[in-house]
């Protein structure tokens, strides 16, 4: 008697490359594994990299407990320069200078936006007005009002500060719904310079760490095989979270 092949089930860490997208890795996931049962867990911005969680099989029923937990990410800013996205990716919609500007009023500028507080989310986000993402909006020019979201920031680090170039690099622990690109722009408005996001990590979700992540070079060669041997068990994923 025939018996159909097990279905895979787990969860697949991988470490997203700057590009490469949700979809592209739930889509190279399926025709690998032969499986229609792939799913991710929240999306990274097209230059963004890092942790991106594939969910395969019984394991899409976990989407929402492992999109809720707290994130890590490292970042960069650039001061004086605000773009319509909020990231680098964006179109330049204003220059001021960063004259004046003290490592002192940076690193207290970053203090005011520690714990909770509310959070409008940008206009190129996945966000959905009437049913239609905002960035779908925001490339025909519209411009709408966005709920504001109530998000935290756990904890954070300035790592470095170059006064000259008008970059910092940070670390933040925050909430689910958080845009770090967002954060960075509200810092920038505080400091009367504005701000954009000049590159994005996130090396934490939850109990997950980067370090366990597949990079998209070793996803992309995998066979059937190798891929089924680097997902994690749904119920040591569970057993983590009880």
């Amino acid at each position: 008697m025939n018996t159909a092949p097990e279905q895979p089930c787990g969860v697949l860490l991988v470490d997203k490359d700057p590009g490469f997208t949700s979809h592209n890795a739930v889509a190279l996931c399926r025709r690998i594994l032969n499986t229609k049962k792939v799913g991710h867990c929240g999306t990274l911005d097209p230059m963004a990299t890092g942790m991106l969680i594939v969910v395969i099989g019984k394991a899409t029923k976990v989407q929402d407990l492992l999109m809720c937990e707290d994130k890590v990410y490292t970042a960069t800013m650039k001061l004086g320069i605000e773009t319509n996205s909020q990231d680098a990716d964006g179109e330049v919609v204003a220059e001021k200078t960063t004259t004046g500007i003290t490592e002192e009023n940076i690193r207290a500028a970053f203090e005011q936006f520690m714990g909770e507080f509310d959070q409008v989310p940008p206009m190129y986000s996945a966000v959905k007005i009437n049913g239609v993402p905002c960035y779908k909006l925001a490339r025909k020019g519209q411009e709408v009002e966005r709920k504001a979201r109530h998000v935290k920031v756990l904890s954070y680090e300035i790592t470095r500060v170059d006064l000259a170039a008008a970059e910092v690099d940070f670390t933040v622990h925050c909430s689910k719904g958080f845009y770090v690109r967002t954060y960075a722009h509200d810092i920038g408005q505080h400091l009367g310079c504005g701000a954009h996001l000049t590159a994005l990590r996130r090396i934490r979700s939850g109990h997950f760490d980067i370090s366990e992540a597949v990079d998209v070079p070793t996803l992309k060669a995998a066979d059937r095989e190798e891929l089924l041997a680097r997902l994690l068990p749904l119920e040591k994923v569970l057993a983590d979270r009880s």
